[in-house]
C-alpha cells in the first residue's frame, strides 16, 4: 500500500451537482431555483423567522420566566481519585490543583467528588467537598478545611 492508491471508501464521496449545465440535465436554465422572486437572486436569502414583514411569532407571544444563569455558582470539580498524583501529608488546595492541571477554565471554585479511591494522607482545602468525599478522605488519615468564601467580583 502506498500513499498514491489511497482511495475513499465506495459511496463516501458524493458527485458535485453541476448547476447550469443544459436543459436535458434537469439543472439547467433556472438551476433549481425556480422563477423570478428573492429566493432566485444572488444573495437573495431571508433571515431565521422572518414571516414577509409579519410580527414574527417569537415577538407575538409573551415573554415568561426568570433566567437567573448569569449568576450560577460554578465549581471546577476534581474527584477522589484524581488526588493520589500529590505526596503523601501534602496540602491540596487550588493553587495546587492548577500546578498539577487537574483543573482548568473559568470557575468560581473547587468542589470535590467520590469518585474513585483516595490512598494518600493529605489536607485538602478547597470550596466545597461532598460527604462522601470528605468521609473517604478521612478514612484514608486525611482532613478536610473550609476555605472562607469570596464575594463574586462584580
Amino acid at each position: 500500500m502506498n500513499l498514491e492508491t489511497l482511495k475513499p471508501r465506495p459511496g463516501s464521496k458524493h458527485r458535485v451537482k453541476r448547476l447550469g449545465c443544459g436543459e436535458s440535465s434537469g439543472h439547467g436554465k433556472t438551476s433549481g431555483k425556480g422563477h423570478k422572486g428573492q429566493k432566485a437572486r444572488s444573495g437573495g436569502s431571508i433571515r431565521l423567522g422572518f414571516e414577509g414583514g409579519q410580527m414574527p411569532l417569537i415577538r407575538r407571544l409573551p415573554k415568561r420566566g426568570f433566567n437567573n444563569a448569569a449568576f450560577k455558582t460554578v465549581y471546577a470539580t476534581v474527584n477522589v481519585g484524581e488526588l493520589n498524583v500529590f505526596e503523601d501529608g501534602a496540602t491540596v488546595n487550588e493553587a495546587a490543583l492548577l500546578e498539577k492541571k487537574l483543573i482548568r477554565g473559568t470557575y468560581d471554585g473547587v468542589k470535590v467528588l467520590a469518585n474513585g479511591d483516595l490512598t494518600k494522607k493529605l489536607v485538602v482545602s478547597v470550596d466545597k467537598v461532598s460527604a462522601a468525599a470528605a468521609e473517604k478522605i478521612q478514612k484514608a488519615g486525611g482532613s478536610v478545611e473550609a476555605v472562607a468564601a469570596q464575594a463574586p467580583a462584580q
